[in-house]
């Protein structure tokens, strides 16, 4: 039996805005992490990481105000299912209004 075909998908994954999101996120981003350290290690997430506002890199305090990820996986519905299953998306810190999947061809290698 050959191995399943694999694509790559980009996830843009913002938070939400409201004045709670942030305290949201932090109160549960331990088992972001710990969940998201074992998709990585199973070869589902390539790479990822929290988005910060502009104002973080010049000298204000750090602000991060959503996730980006690309996935490796069958299908962008595998990867939905995977992140609607996030903690991050269950507990209300990404809005799911805004969430974008969308098939990722890299045009340099990973790291």
């Amino acid at each position: 039996m050959s191995a399943p075909t694999l694509h790559k998908f980009l996830v843009y994954a913002p938070d939400k805005t409201d004045e709670g999101a942030f305290a949201r996120r932090l109160s549960v981003r331990a088992k972001h992490l710990e969940n998201a350290a074992k998709a990585v290690s199973e070869g589902l997430i390539r790479v990822g990481g929290g988005l910060l506002t502009p104002e973080s890199l010049t000298g204000g305090d750090k602000k991060l105000i959503g996730s980006a990820m690309i996935y490796e996986a069958e299908s962008l519905e595998a990867v939905r299912s995977v992140i609607e299953g996030d903690i991050y998306y269950t507990s209300g810190v990404w809005d799911p209004e805004r969430l974008v999947i969308l098939p990722f061809v890299a045009a340099t290698p990973f790291p």
